[in-house]
């Protein structure tokens, strides 16, 4: 008999923005599997029964092979990511993973939506990302910088709200400098910026700023940099895209 897999969104961090589907699938499975930040995240929802398998970045791919096979033997097992688990998540492994398995050994598979790094960062400072907006990641290690700066480009002339993932860390530190040259080519240096780390968490810090002043030294791997359009305006403490074209 074959079990269920469920993927886990767990959200930005706090346990109030974890959605109650999220926490009854948590406290549901018999085997919990995730990167070790991500079990921490969920730690107030296991319990003594379950097993709990943790795991190091860069083992994504192990850990969904892992969580299918456990599946497919017959256990419910959560596979837990911080955020939304569709986006930069473990959704796709996951599925993926699964396909490969004959039908008749597959097991089921659900996603859990979580709320993702971008909106919880856009409601901390207002409204940046309330009409068209895009998401894009400069982390090169899955994608070359090649096709993520074309990505970038496309963006950036289509006049789209923008919401920046992994951009900067320790062994990373000009991707975002060139994604402010970038765009800095099709709009202003008065465009606003938001520089939000670690949303949702109790170190959480905001910074507002403009992308002709973006210093990318007080960035790191757990900032979201929201861009705004060109009709982006900051009111206040709050940067607010209107959703009518002239409003």
């Amino acid at each position: 008999m074959t079990g269920l897999l469920t993927v886990v969104g767990l959200g930005p961090g706090a346990a109030e923005h974890r959605t109650p589907a999220a926490a009854q699938a948590v406290r549901e499975a018999e085997v919990v599997l995730g990167y070790s930040a991500y079990i921490d995240a969920c730690a107030d929802l296991l319990g003594a029964g379950q097993t709990v398998l943790r795991g190091r970045m860069t083992e994504e791919s192990r850990r969904a092979e892992q969580a299918v096979a456990l599946a497919a033997a017959g256990h419910r097992v959560a596979l837990v990511s911080s955020g939304d688990a569709g986006v930069y998540g473990m959704a796709t492994l996951a599925l993926s993973t699964a396909a490969e398995l004959p039908v008749a050994r597959r097991p089921e598979v659900r996603v859990l939506p979580g709320v993702t790094a971008a909106l919880a960062s856009s409601a901390l400072v207002g409204a940046p990302l309330a009409h068209d907006f895009a998401c894009l990641t400069l982390s090169s290690l899955l994608t070359p910088w090649e096709e993520v700066e074309r990505r970038l480009r496309a963006v950036a002339a289509a006049d789209l709200a923008l919401a920046l993932y992994n951009p900067r860390s320790a062994g990373r530190t000009w991707q975002l400098d060139r994604a402010r040259e970038v765009l800095l080519e099709h709009r202003g240096p008065g465009t606003q910026v938001a520089l939000v780390t670690d949303a949702a968490r109790p170190e959480q810090h905001v910074r507002l700023t403009t992308l002709g002043e973006l210093d990318s030294s007080v960035v790191g791997m757990t900032t979201t940099v929201l861009v705004g359009a060109s009709a982006t305006r900051r009111l206040g403490d709050w940067l607010v895209t209107p959703r009518a074209a002239g409003a």
